[in-house]
């Protein structure tokens, strides 16, 4: 029974801030109303005894997805309030990029996912032992703090992006004399 009211508690959360973050007109504020949605998915993740996806929820989509979202708020406050041009002239690099990469997914889904069952579109999907499958979420994290394996690599990249929230900050602060408009 406690379990249902906590669920009804979360979904209400989640509903509500995300009915937030289309009505609201300022922005940043539905960004924040967003990463309450988000903690309100992560939280009934945790509530389905899928422990991993809750956390997976709060670090890529809180801790990346709405910081970035963030980020871009602040870094373009400026384009909007001046009269310099939003576009490029980078449309055709753009475009033979995006082919590029439309290219490669269809490869590799092609590849993974064949149509039909038992089909082996370009050599078929590996073959994966499932005695590697077997802990491997403890694995990965022992391999996140171990300091022979990931561990450099994990703490320059939140110092990395430390770094980057504080440039962002000090370059989207509004200089004297200019409007606020956020």
């Amino acid at each position: 029974m406690s379990q249902q009211i906590i669920f009804f508690i979360l979904a209400a959360i989640t509903l509500t801030s995300a009915i937030v973050v289309v009505t609201l007109r300022n922005i940043f504020h539905a960004a924040l109303a967003l990463m309450v949605s988000f903690l309100g998915v992560a939280g009934i993740y945790v509530l389905l005894e899928a422990g991993f996806l809750g956390m997976a929820q709060l670090l890529v989509y809180i801790g990346a997805i709405s910081i970035l979202i963030i980020f871009a708020i602040m870094m373009t406050r400026r384009l909007m309030q001046t009269s310099e041009t939003p576009f490029n002239s980078q449309a055709v690099a753009a475009l033979v990029g995006a082919a590029i990469t439309l290219a490669i997914l269809v490869v590799v889904i092609a590849r993974l996912y064949p149509l039909a069952p038992g089909a082996d579109l370009l050599g078929g999907a590996p073959v994966v032992d499932p005695a590697m499958l077997d802990s491997s979420v403890a694995r990965m994290g022992r391999s996140f703090v171990s300091a022979d394996a990931y561990v450099l690599p994990f703490e320059l990249a939140s110092v990395l992006l430390l770094a980057a929230l504080v440039g962002s900050i000090i370059i989207a602060w509004p200089r004297s004399g200019e409007e606020e408009n956020l």
